[in-house]
């Protein structure tokens, strides 16, 4: 990994239904992986745009389809294990939070309209459930999105 260890700068997205569920994604290469959309930040990018953009590439859903609700007040950090990092991730990844609601859940979207081949497939659960079924890495950020979110849920 070089030298320099770093934390890749990322933006992380709640999508949130009026019901309080949120909507998780499926790992393509992993079947029994779910997680939130997330992704890097691009050079110069501010988070509130990387996570309009991550949320589209990833889930085809544009700002048009999507409220904010709340933003995590602190930039939420997890490291990789070893085996994991690469020169792209770094150490980890430092990550700043949106929670978003839906507009109009009659809507379907289309995970085809994705850029993203990174999902396959879509559900949605509590963040406390989710929180338990992601992998060991992030579950104490979701169990920390549950928890500062759940007023808006």
């Amino acid at each position: 990994m070089g030298k320099s260890q770093f934390f890749r700068a990322n933006v992380g997205i709640v999508v949130a239904g009026a019901d309080g569920q949120v909507l998780a994604a499926r790992r393509a290469e992993r079947a029994d992986s779910w997680q939130l959309p997330q992704g890097g930040l691009d050079v110069g990018e501010e988070p509130f745009a990387g996570a309009l953009r991550e949320l589209e590439e990833e889930t085809g859903l544009t700002v048009a389809c999507v409220d904010l609700v709340a933003t995590h007040p602190e930039w939420l950090v997890y490291e990789l294990p070893p085996a994991a990092r690469s020169k792209k991730t770094g150490r980890g990844q430092a990550q700043k939070w949106f929670l978003f609601r839906l507009r109009d859940e009659s809507q379907p979207f289309d995970l085809t309209a994705a850029c993203s081949s990174e999902f396959d497939a879509f559900k949605w659960t509590t963040l406390e459930a989710l929180a338990e079924e992601t992998w060991q890495v992030r579950r104490p950020i979701y169990q920390e999105l549950a928890r500062y979110f759940s007023e808006h849920l």
